[in-house]
């Protein structure tokens, strides 16, 4: 072909990056590793109803003759600013993206189109963006599975809209459930963050999203819970633990990662070499893009003294693409006064290149003309799944579930029983009056014809106003059955205050509903004093009680067993939470959620999770150590036994360690049940560090009908058994393992295996 090679479709990536890079100023490379603009700044509603670009858009294409990245061109939220008053539709997203990018592409020297980057933490966070329920929810459904489907079907709605890079949190865990983003993370475990990591990853390149994994690294594991704290982690805890998820995603194919804001070891991860750079690139062989958080790198000031010397410190550490931040806009000035190497600088523009190359986004920058992808189901219906199969019964009498025919009086009370907004999470788009369904709604749409249905708020989210008390405790006396709907919020709305990267500033001097999201963290685990009481209160009345927590995080429970006959857990279960939620009361559906967290007794015997060091230290003088409810619980509707599991051999060698672990369960009793055996690993000696109390290493969900039978069996390698070693790295040590399972991590039944030479 005629022209520069870059724009040769037939060339091998690298050859047309390296032609680009050579052809590009020291200004027009700066401007590759920026993202600088907002994108909701980048358009404005005319009187019309269209949209036209901003000057403040096209002052930043013009300021490096070029642009990187574009964020959050269609995101809309009460931090942003954007409603459905200004701000785009599904109707007008190909339009404005394809506007922006023609911009891009039209009035510059080499025509370099921009990505533009999402926020997707659980479906586009966009005007008529389809949400699913939060990942705390995700994880509780054991099913990777649906949720590759669910990720498919949202990167393609991305994509039909213009969008070619989700935002999307895997990486962290809820190491403390203190910790207000605890919504975002699959749950405490490195193994099931990890299986739905690669879920997630292969779902969007399915739909041919690049995916950017948040964040890297430990950013769970705060100290105390709180948000964009230093984490306390030793090396070997940062590879046991916080790794795993970042590993599996890089091995699927993530298109990146984003340096979390924590610090280790009292560096930055945005400027922390050994990690983006020993770690993410030598060891792993890691090629995709490294993004900073949102003005993280400003934040290195702290450090530096001057934003030009603190964006050199992040380029050269291995971040290659900046969010909002001031310091590397300035990257030019690095370079010619020699703080970094223009080398590095060219390293991090041809990573950037790399990617849109890879995207096709040089011979098809626009979203018009490009086939949509089709996916096997819409992703509403796939919320909805998501959200029935999150759903965890946690206590029961065996008695008050499911809702039968006989109800005929129910009394829904609480104060999210009726609230769209309490179902959907942190960093959801505004909705449409009549979306979704509540739990209220729900229950009305699946009593039986000529059910009474009765609702009363009975308390605020927060504090202890018991002015509404008296209804609630009326409406269930007269009723036969009371749901009370109970748990947080992490709904915004216009009177957030927030910070500049968007987190909420919650405070005394900043009252808000929210008790969970980012920015929104608690010293305290326990349900408000409110609930507390309308729950006692409830209960006095002897009318038979089912609580149902709708939450982003566990809250420390108290013991339940003698105030309700069932307690649930739906956590944000996105829009139509309240129609999932109705099927498993009524028996629709079986439950089939599994705790992807274990539930405190309260926040004083933190940390609680299952898979700590195994010192066999005791409970406090006051309270067990032990969770009120473990890691993997979950009942149904039925019972079922498990056989004690069975090894293909009781003992492999380090070069070959593969065999099978096979478990018998049966359902012995009357209804249909989706069960999840769970395999764990124990180690009794041997290895290079003390051990863990147990680990999880697989899974699976198995359908069985009343009084069936059938075998879980598990393919057990190298992978399985692996462990991290004296060097860091991962691999089979020799010792005395006991291959587990069980429906729970407290409820294990175990065979001997010899791991030797």
């Amino acid at each position: 072909m005629t022209g520069p090679l870059y724009r040769d479709p037939d060339a091998p990536v690298e050859t047309r990056v390296r032609d680009l890079l050579g052809r590009m100023t020291l200004q027009e490379k700066v401007g590759q590793v920026n993202q600088r603009l907002y994108g909701w700044d980048a358009y404005e509603r005319t009187s019309s109803g269209d949209h036209r670009l901003t000057d403040a858009f096209r002052a930043e294409v013009a300021a490096h003759d070029g642009m990187g990245a574009l964020y959050g061109l269609q995101r809309a939220d009460p931090w942003s600013g954007v409603g459905f008053a200004d701000g785009i539709t599904a109707a007008y997203g190909a339009r404005v993206s394809d506007d922006v990018q023609r911009h891009v592409v039209e009035h510059t020297r080499l025509g370099v189109p921009v990505l533009f980057v999402e926020e997707v933490p659980h479906g586009h966070q966009a005007l008529d963006g389809t949400v699913l329920p939060v990942n705390l929810a995700v994880g509780a459904t054991w099913d990777p599975g649906l949720y590759e489907a669910a990720a498919e079907a949202a990167g393609a709605e991305l994509r039909a809209r213009g969008g070619h890079v989700a935002l999307v949190s895997a990486l962290d865990l809820v190491r403390d459930p203190r910790w207000g983003r605890a919504e975002e993370c699959f749950g405490e475990d490195p193994h099931l963050a990890a299986r739905f990591t690669q879920a997630l990853v292969r779902g969007m390149r399915r739909a041919d999203t690049a995916v950017v994994l948040k964040h890297f690294a430990g950013q769970g594991a705060t100290v105390g819970g709180r948000n964009s704290a230093a984490t306390e982690l030793g090396p070997r805890e940062l590879h046991e633990i916080h790794l795993a998820a970042a590993r599996a995603g890089v091995r699927a194919g993530a298109a990146g990662v984003m340096a979390a804001y924590n610090e280790l070891d009292g560096l930055p991860c945005v400027a922390n070499h050994p990690l983006l750079t020993g770690l993410l690139r030598d060891q792993w062989g890691y090629d995709g893009i490294v993004m900073a958080d949102g003005g993280a790198i400003d934040r290195l000031v702290r450090l530096t003294g001057d934003p030009v010397a603190a964006g050199a410190m992040a380029l050269s550490a291995g971040c290659d693409l900046s969010l909002w931040d001031a310091a590397f806009p300035r990257l030019g000035e690095a370079v010619t006064s020699g703080l970094v190497p223009e080398a590095t600088l060219d390293t991090a523009v041809a990573r950037v290149l790399t990617l849109k190359f890879r995207l096709g986004l040089f011979e098809q920058p626009y979203t018009s003309g490009r086939p949509a992808h089709e996916t096997p189901y819409p992703v509403r219906e796939l919320s909805e799944r998501i959200a029935r199969a999150a759903v965890v019964l946690l206590e029961h009498d065996g008695d008050t579930l499911p809702l039968g025919p006989a109800a005929r009086r129910i009394a829904v009370l609480g104060p999210g029983a009726d609230s769209v907004p309490h179902q959907i999470g942190d960093y959801t788009a505004p909705q449409r009056p009549g979306t979704g369904i509540t739990v209220l709604q729900g229950i009305r749409d699946a009593a039986p014809d000529g059910a009474e249905v009765t609702h009363a708020a009975g308390c605020a989210l927060t504090g202890a106003d018991l002015s509404a008390l008296p209804e609630a405790v009326a409406l269930a006396a007269a009723a036969e059955v009371a749901v009370l709907v109970l748990g947080g919020s992490s709904a915004r709305d216009g009177d957030t205050a927030f910070d500049d990267n968007g987190a909420a500033r919650v405070g005394s001097a900043t009252p808000s509903g929210m008790t969970c999201g980012e920015g929104v963290d608690l010293a305290e685990l326990t349900l408000p004093e409110g609930q507390l009481r309308l729950l006692d209160a409830v209960a006095a009345t002897g009318t038979p009680v089912v609580v149902v927590l709708v939450q982003g995080r566990p809250h420390a429970l108290p013991d339940l067993s003698r105030t309700a006959g069932a307690v649930l857990s739906a956590w944000y279960p996105g829009p139509w939470g309240g129609a999932a939620v109705a099927d498993v009361l009524f028996g629709r559906a079986e439950p089939e959620g599994r705790l992807p967290v274990s539930v405190p007794r309260s926040a004083a015997q933190l940390p609680v999770f299952y898979n700590g060091k195994d010192h066999g230290y005791r409970g406090y003088v006051d309270q067990p150590a032990s969770a009120r409810h473990p890691f993997g619980h979950g009942l149904s509707y039925t019972t079922v036994s498990y056989d004690e599991p069975k090894l293909s051999r009781t003992s492999v060698s380090l070069d070959a360690p593969t065999l099978t672990c096979t478990v018998t369960v049966t359902n012995t009793g009357r209804r249909p049940v989706c069960e999840t055996v769970q395999l764990y690993v124990r180690r009794m000696s041997g290895g290079s560090s003390w051990p863990r109390a147990r680990e999880l290493r697989g899974f699976a969900r198995v359908r069985l009908a009343p009084g069936e039978s059938a075998e879980a069996v598990f393919d057990i390698d190298a992978d399985t058994l692996g462990s991290v070693t004296r060097d860091l790295s991962v691999g089979v040590e020799a010792g005395e393992l006991l291959l587990e399972t069980g429906p729970s991590s407290a409820r294990t039944r175990g065979a001997a295996l010899t791991v030797g030479p």
